[in-house]
């Protein structure tokens, strides 16, 4: 019992010490811890600044490294932008488009003078309609600028049920050549949004065979394909904090194709490269890396497996930024495959995408902007060499398209 009590006044006596010396650290005005035993003392009140709650949107950090710069203006050699869509198709109902009637996305003027500040020689028209809005797309871009404006076709996958549709869209693509179209454009309207009653039912897979005889015509006539069939990983993946693109489909829910009755993008993928195996002489341009940026890779096996099988950079170069010495490596490895693209006239783009080709700049940003569209990340150059450049900036083109040399 002595030794019981002996503790408990030792407890008390090394309680009461600490507390003293907490309030003499707390200083005035603070609250001391109370010692075991106490009653609890009310918090004091918030006194938090704001920036201890600062919002990720307000979130804009300023880079301390002390990294050359090299700013590129208008590129080296001359370009083919492959990748555009000045025109547009007017009506769209459930991401699929709907009759012929197109609209500009700019006067003529405006990519024109793009074009001449950057040093674009030449810019694909990927959107350029079906029927009369391809005719008129060929006759107020193609024919007043030949050689600067090349306009692509689209497949008219607003008929899919109606009889005969197999048939009368590949005959219709040799009306589409006829009438001044360079290749096809096929939307991801195929394989995410299409469906069997157009816009409701099952969703049409990549490689129906109602499809074969359009990709059949396109490798007969020499059209080339510029296949957009999937988006980036991420968009198949829930919207939360491990999402690395979490603010961008904040944005743009829609952009998600997680959940629901959407196919994987592993399936969408395996679903293209049975097409592509099944029709060997259609030449096809995986647009966006093939949908394999972020797994070059996957790029790399793809390009390995099918030589009927090209890709552009188009709005990838936050992912081929993000892994310079592998991208390098890609660039070099396929330098005769590999096409020019942006996504878009956009006048303020061209700049990140030259210094990302020309430099070896460490650290930059990837877009306009406070914060880059696609994510809080900066990217790599990779300094092309001068070979290597000229190829990817036109020269594969010019040979795909038969361009004027």
């Amino acid at each position: 019992m002595k030794n019981t009590l002996s503790r408990r006044a030792w407890l008390t006596s090394v309680a009461a010490a600490m507390a003293a010396a907490r309030t003499r650290a707390d200083g005035p005005g603070q609250t001391p811890q109370a010692p075991p035993g106490a009653a609890a003392t009310p918090p004091a009140p918030n006194t938090q600044s704001a920036t201890d709650s600062l919002l990720l949107q307000d979130f804009h950090p300023r880079s301390m490294l002390v990294v050359p710069e090299t700013p590129v203006v208008r590129a080296r050699f001359p370009v083919v932008d492959v990748h555009t869509h000045p025109t547009f198709r007017t009506r769209n109902v459930a991401g699929v488009p709907h009759g012929e009637e197109v609209r500009a996305s700019a006067t003529a003027a405006e990519p024109l003078a793009i074009m001449e500040r950057r040093n674009l020689r030449t810019i694909v028209n990927l959107t350029g309609g079906v029927g009369a809005g391809l005719a008129e797309s060929v006759r107020t871009l193609q024919q007043p600028h030949p050689g600067r404006v090349v306009i692509f076709t689209e497949p008219s996958f607003d008929r899919i049920a109606e009889p005969g549709y197999a048939r009368w869209q590949a005959d219709e693509l040799a009306r589409a050549k006829a009438a001044g179209a360079h290749g096809v454009k096929v939307l991801k309207t195929l394989g995410l949004y299409l469906r069997e009653g157009v816009t409701t039912g099952p969703l049409v897979k990549i490689d129906d065979p109602r499809f074969d005889p359009m990709w059949e015509a396109c490798g007969a006539l020499g059209l080339p394909v510029a296949i957009h069939i999937s988006d980036p990983t991420a968009f198949f993946l829930p919207i939360d904090g491990n999402n690395e693109r979490y603010e961008e489909l904040q944005r743009h829910p829609d952009w998600s194709f997680a959940g629901k009755d959407y196919p994987s993008n592993a399936e969408l993928l395996e679903a293209r490269d049975r097409v592509l195996a099944r029709h060997p002489k259609t030449t096809f341009i995986g647009l966006h890396v093939g949908h394999s940026s972020e797994d070059l890779g996957a790029a790399s096996r793809a390009l390995d497996r099918f030589p009927n099988l090209q890709v552009e950079i188009a709005a990838r170069i936050a992912e081929l930024g993000r892994q310079p010495r592998a991208s390098r490596r890609f660039f070099d490895t396929y330098q005769d495959r590999i096409l020019f693209g942006t996504d878009g006239v956009r006048d303020q783009l061209y700049p990140f995408y030259f210094r990302f080709l020309e430099t070896e700049d460490e650290y930059f940003e990837y877009g306009p902007g406070p914060v880059p569209a696609q994510g809080r990340w900066r990217i790599y150059g990779v300094g092309l060499s001068d070979p290597v450049l000229k190829k990817v900036y036109s020269e594969n083109a010019v040979r795909l398209l038969s361009l004027p040399a």
